[in-house]
């Protein structure tokens, strides 16, 4: 099940003056689209791309702040219902989540596409959010479905038409699969399905090596990955790739600033903290420099994600222009012992710890916009 246009959903359902208006959730004009409502798509307007792009294209939307406490909120209690349904839920993220429906029928007594049919009658009457359907007999298949009616579609990929359903379709449906990859693939005469089934198992890896293994069973509808329940978070993280290549450090700093501030976000909705950070940047010639640093302590502090980050970036020679930037935390623990332990070398980060936490709660009680940093406008 993955949500349609979560955040801005959200946001509409909490205030019904912009039902029939274009919402785009993001920063202010030198920021970038979050995600927009499905009016604002039509536009043209996207995930990532910048704010005063979307502006043009869209210029009477209205642009809100993210609100994650909102959407935490919200998302719990789609779980919940998941959770009524089925045992084997794998969340992805806020909006989007593997079920296992497996041996459901004798408990409910209705087979899977009626209850995920209630699944999403309920979203909609008792928490005024939509969503769209993916059923099939692996999570890869599942995934594809899921995204061929969005808002509100409800897809089935059955076994034995799953070859039949993937020959003609492009290979961009593969997870992973990006503007690089689409490349190396049409070098080698890969576009479709139908042309990876026409390559055998050893000359994909020899061409591609590990890839080339998992095309292979793709390309044939096979994934054996099951559904976890109770897999560890490894990372918590927030990348966004641009419409347009930059080398501007002022945007490229505001970026940082706000990918850190959704990943301190997550980790304190979840009650989590991570001891590594990780700076991701990605050239315009598709070359990916990866940056990391492990604290003393685990931390969950935006301040402290974004000096750090800021601090890797500083590190890289190359000055841009850049395609993507990504901010993560790794060697994820509990909340409980985070930030806890001064810095000797910076004797004011106690204090703009403090001032966080203090920002924090009026957030929660006034709403994300009653106080925001500066840079985050950049």
């Amino acid at each position: 099940m993955d949500c349609d246009a979560f955040y801005a959903s959200v946001e509409k359902r909490d205030n019904p003056e912009l039902a029939d208006k274009p919402v785009i959730i993001g920063g202010g004009k030198r920021g970038v689209v979050s995600t927009a409502c499905y009016v604002a798509r039509i536009r043209g307007v996207k995930s990532a791309m910048p704010m005063f792009q979307a502006l043009k294209l869209c210029p009477d939307a209205v642009v809100l702040p993210p609100r994650f406490d909102a959407y935490t909120k919200a998302s719990r209690a789609i779980r919940a219902m998941m959770d009524e349904l089925t045992p084997v839920v794998e969340p992805l993220s806020l909006d989007e989540a593997f079920m296992d429906l497996t041996g459901t029928v004798r408990l409910h007594g209705a087979p899977p596409a009626v209850m995920l049919a209630r699944l999403i009658k309920r979203m909609k009457t008792e928490l005024g959010l939509s969503g769209s359907i993916g059923l099939s007999h692996n999570k890869f298949l599942a995934k594809v479905a899921s995204d061929l009616e969005k808002p509100r579609g409800f897809s089935i990929i059955g076994k034995a038409e799953t070859t039949e359903f993937l020959r003609p379709k492009s290979v961009r449906l593969i997870w992973g699969i990006g503007p690089a990859a689409q490349v190396s693939l049409n070098k080698a005469g890969i576009q479709t399905f139908d042309d990876l089934l026409r390559w055998d198992r050893r000359d994909l890896h020899d061409r591609f090596g590990g890839m080339g293994e998992r095309l292979y069973s793709l390309a044939r509808g096979e994934d054996g990955r099951r559904i976890s329940t109770h897999a560890p978070v490894k990372t918590l993280s927030n990348e966004t790739t641009f419409s347009e290549d930059t080398a501007d450090p002022e945007i490229l700093d505001g970026h940082l600033w706000r990918m850190s501030e959704k990943v301190s976000a997550r980790a304190k909705a979840t009650d989590k903290a991570g001891r590594v950070i990780t700076l991701k940047l990605k050239t315009s010639d598709f070359k990916l420099i990866s940056k990391r640093l492990s604290l003393h302590h685990p931390t969950q502090m935006a301040d402290t994600i974004y000096r750090t980050a800021h601090g890797l970036f500083e590190q890289v020679k190359m000055r841009g222009p850049f395609r993507l930037l990504g901010v993560g935390l790794s060697e994820i623990t509990s909340a409980d012992d985070a930030d806890r332990e001064g810095d000797l070398l910076d004797p004011d980060a106690g204090k703009r710890a403090r001032a966080e936490l203090a920002t924090d709660k009026i957030r929660e009680k006034f709403g994300k916009d009653a106080i925001i940093k500066g840079r985050s406008l950049r």
